[in-house]
């Protein structure tokens, strides 16, 4: 038993005839599409022909007109509400079938991806998780970070109230409230 490779084995149908076969497989595709695409819109005709009587306009009073319009556009309103239900209940099982072919996806794959859990970890613990074992170091981040002072907020000397009512009585304290006015 020898380790060589073995050589390809020949296919036993040349490139030529190969692509042949694929053209007139197109062709043929292409000749049922445009059958299909007829045959659709022959039943579409037919549907709508069933479906809507032909409107007889002629002879009739303008109060008829206006009946006949009130009813075509009720007709309308109940058509597209139930246009707007089946929308969504399409658009419901297409997120259905897209959220099942999710999962026999990941039942087929041999990685199955595990919820994730948050897991809080310091500075450290995350630097010894990066680097490995081997670096030992511990980096204080907050060291490097710079420090701001607050200023101090200027606070107003609580007094007596009663000291500052005497003084503002009369006309002195007239005149002092004129002033900080201007």
């Amino acid at each position: 038993m020898s380790d060589a490779p073995q050589p390809k084995p020949k296919p036993k149908i040349t490139s030529a005839r190969r692509l042949g076969l694929k053209m007139r497989l197109l062709a043929t595709a292409l000749e049922m599409l445009k059958v299909e695409k007829q045959e659709k819109e022959k039943e579409r005709e037919k549907a709508l022909s069933e479906r809507i009587p032909p409107l007889a306009l002629s002879g009739l009073s303008l109060q008829d007109l206006k009946d006949l319009c009130k009813d075509l556009h009720q007709k309308i309103d109940v058509i597209d509400e139930e246009r707007y239900d089946v929308n969504l209940k399409v658009s419901k099982n297409d997120a259905e079938i897209q959220e099942m072919n999710q999962k026999i996806f990941e039942m087929k794959s041999k990685l199955k991806r595990p919820n994730l859990k948050r897991v809080k970890l310091s500075a450290e613990q995350m630097l010894s998780v990066l680097l490995g074992s081997k670096n030992s170091q511990s980096v204080d981040f907050k060291a490097n970070l710079k420090t701001v002072k607050k200023e101090e907020e200027k606070k107003e000397e609580v007094t007596d109230w009663r000291k500052n009512v005497e003084a503002m009585s009369g006309m002195e304290g007239r005149k002092k409230l004129f002033d900080a006015g201007q």
